[in-house]
C-alpha cells in the first residue's frame, strides 16, 4: 500500500501517547530534553512537534513515509513526533548509512519527503548516483540549496497548534530499517499502539518525572529509540540528546555535565570507557541504572565496571522488530551470566530446529516472541516477513538456554548475521563486495571474539600470486562501499577457505583461525 486512511474506530496518536500523560499531570513545564544549554520543556516540544506537523501537512498524506536523515537533537525529536502527529509515518535512518542503502530505501519506503541535515547532502548526491529517486519534498536543515526546501523556516512559519489526526493502533507510526540476510535494508512495520507496551520495563528501569535518561546509541537505533524517546518521554522522565558521534571521551563529558540516573550503552563502550580509564569519574558512579543490549555484556567488563563504579550493569536484548525488551535482567533482579528473564509484557519460546519446544535445561533452541509492540511485518518483502513472522511470533534468530532457575543465556545467532557494535552485518555482503576485487579468489567473513569477549569481524582473503597488496585494495573498496560498521577490523590472506564436503564454508574454524591470528597481532 502507499496510503492508509484512517480506521473509523481510531482514536489515538503515538505523538500524544508521548508526550501526553506529562502534559495531562500538569506538567507542561519540566523539561524533556537536555541538549547543549537548550532546555526544553514538554510544552516546548509539544508546540515545535505541531509546527512541524503543520508544516508537512500539505506534502503528504495520512500513512506517507517521511524519512529523516538528522543527527540527535532536538529537532530530530520534533520531527519524529509531528510527523506522527500530522499521520506520516516517520522513518528515522542511519547517518552513516553506505550510498546504496540510502538509495534502497528512498526508493522502497516511496518517501514522500526527506528531511535531511545539511552535512548529509553529499550522501544524498552519492544517493541520487545510485538510483535514488527523489521525493515530492526534499526539506534542508540548515543551508538549504537551490532547488530544496529551507526546513528551518517551514517549521517557524507554521502554526505550533496542531490536533494529533487521530489513528487505530495498528495504523502505521514509524518504520526502522534493519538489514536481512542478504544485506538488503527491511523496513519493521511500527503501528500507534506500540508506544504503551513498554511502560511496565521504565518502571522497572526507574524512569518517571526527576530522572535523566541518556544513551550513547543514536535515536535511529531501537534500543535507543524505545527507551529514550518512547519510553523516556512517555514516562515523564528527561532525556538527555547528544548530538555527536559517540566515543568514550564525549560520552564521559556528556555523563559528567547532564549527570544521568540512567544510562543506556552497549558493551562496546562500557569496554572503551574502561580501558580509556574514564568509568571512575564522579559522573558515572551517579547512575543509578546501567543497561546494556546490542550483544552479550561479558560478564568480566560487568564485573570491571562494578568495581569502577559501584554500580552493576543490568542487559537485556530487544530487537529492531520488537522495540523494547523482551528478556532482561532488572535492576532488583540480574544475573552476570545472564541476559535476563522474560519480560512480563512479552511471551517468549525456545524452539529447536525442527520447532519443537526445548524442554530440556541448558539446552540450546531459537528464541521466538510474542509482545503488543512487535512490527507488523517488512515493508514490500512477504517472503522474508513469512520466514521470520508465524501466528504473532516472531523468530528472533537468537540461541538461548535457559538454566534450572529460569535465567536465560545467549549462545549467539542462529544464522551467519554478525552483531557488531549492537548493527546486524551480513558476511556474504561483505564477501561479494571483497571478491570484486581483481586478484581476490575467495573471501569468508566471520565473527571473532576479542580479548574482552566482544564479537568482531574477520576478513579471510584467498589471493592469485599476481595480486599484490590485495588486503589494502580491500580495504579500500570496503570503506568505499560499505557502512563503516561494516567493515572488517582485520583481513588476513590463507592459501585455502576451509569447506565441508558438500563446499560450506566452515565457519567455526574461521573463528578460530581468526582469534588466534588477533590474539597474535
Amino acid at each position: 500500500m502507499t496510503h492508509q486512511t484512517p480506521n473509523s474506530a481510531a482514536s489515538l496518536n503515538a505523538a500524544d501517547l508521548i508526550l501526553g500523560p506529562s502534559l495531562a499531570q500538569g506538567r507542561q513545564d519540566a523539561v524533556a530534553l537536555l541538549f547543549g544549554e537548550e532546555r526544553i520543556t514538554f510544552a516546548e516540544l509539544d508546540a515545535q512537534a505541531s509546527r512541524v506537523g503543520n508544516a508537512l501537512q500539505p506534502h503528504i498524506a495520512v500513512g506517507d513515509r517521511v524519512l529523516m536523515l538528522l543527527k540527535d537533537s532536538p529537532t530530530f525529536v520534533a520531527a519524529f513526533l509531528g510527523i506522527m502527529r500530522a499521520g506520516g509515518v516517520s522513518v528515522p535512518m542511519n547517518t552513516r548509512l553506505a550510498p546504496k542503502d540510502l538509495a534502497f530505501a528512498i526508493a522502497d519506503s516511496e518517501a514522500a519527503v526527506l528531511l535531511i541535515d545539511d552535512e548529509f547532502l553529499p550522501l544524498l548526491d552519492k544517493a541520487r548516483e545510485a538510483g535514488a529517486p527523489s521525493p515530492r519534498l526534499v526539506a534542508v536543515n540548515g543551508t538549504a540549496p537551490s532547488g530544496m526546501a529551507d526546513f528551518g523556516a517551514l517549521v517557524a512559519a507554521a502554526s505550533p497548534h496542531l490536533k494529533s489526526v487521530p489513528m487505530a493502533a495498528d495504523d502505521m507510526a514509524f518504520w526502522l530499517y534493519t538489514s536481512g540476510t542478504t544485506g538488503s535494508p527491511k523496513g519493521a512495520i511500527h503501528c500507534h499502539g506500540d508506544v504503551p507496551v513498554g511502560d511496565s520495563y521504565m518502571a522497572m528501569l526507574g524512569l518517571g518525572p526527576g530522572e535523566r535518561v541518556f544513551a550513547s546509541s543514536k535515536m535511529f537505533f531501537a534500543f535507543s529509540l524505545g527507551h529514550t524517546l518512547l519510553g523516556g518521554l512517555r514516562s515523564g522522565a528527561t532525556v538527555i540528546v547528544y548530538e555527536g558521534w559517540p566515543d568514550s571521551n564525549s560520552i564521559a563529558e556528556v555523563v559528567d555535565r547532564y549527570r544521568p540516573t540512567v544510562m543506556l550503552s552497549v558493551p562496546t563502550f562500557f569496554r572503551n570507557l574502561l580501558r580509556d580509564g574514564l568509568a571512575a569519574r564522579a559522573g558515572f558512579k551517579g547512575v543509578r541504572t546501567y543497561l546494556s543490549a546490542g550483544e552479550a555484556l561479558p560478564e568480566s567488563i560487568y564485573h570491571r565496571w562494578r568495581e569502577e563504579t559501584g554500580v552493576p550493569i543490568i542487559q537485556g536484548i530487544g530487537a529492531t522488530e520488537t522495540i523494547f525488551m523482551f528478556i532482561s535482567g532488572t535492576p532488583a533482579d540480574h544475573n552476570p551470566a545472564a541476559t535476563g528473564k522474560p519480560m512480563p509484557y512479552a511471551e517468549v519460546r525456545l524452539l529447536d530446529e525442527q520447532e519443537r519446544p526445548v524442554t530440556e535445561v541448558d539446552a540450546p533452541g531459537v528464541v521466538w516472541t510474542r509482545l503488543g509492540s512487535l512490527c507488523r511485518g517488512y515493508w514490500k518483502q512477504p517472503d522474508k516477513t513469512q520466514a521470520a513472522f508465524r501466528d504473532g511470533w516472531f523468530r528472533t534468530g537468537d540461541v538461548f538456554s535457559v538454566d534450572a532457575k529460569g535465567w536465560w543465556y545467549h549462545q549467539g545467532r542462529g544464522d551467519d548475521l554478525l552483531k557488531i557494535s549492537g548493527q546486524w552485518v551480513s558476511p556474504g555482503e561483505i564477501e561479494e563486495c571483497a571478491a570484486a576485487v581483481p586478484g581476490v579468489l575467495e573471501a569468508a567473513a566471520v565473527g571473532a571474539e576479542n580479548e574482552d569477549g566482544l564479537v568482531r569481524t574477520t576478513l579471510f582473503l584467498v589471493a592469485s600470486d599476481e595480486a599484490g597488496d590485495v588486503a589494502a585494495t580491500v580495504r579500500e573498496r570496503l570503506l568505499a562501499n560499505l557502512s563503516v560498521y561494516k567493515c572488517p577490523r582485520n583481513i588476513h590472506l590463507v592459501e585455502e577457505i576451509p569447506r565441508t564436503a558438500t563446499g560450506k564454508i566452515q565457519r567455526f574454524r574461521l573463528r578460530q583461525l581468526a582469534q588466534e591470528l588477533n590474539a597474535g597481532g
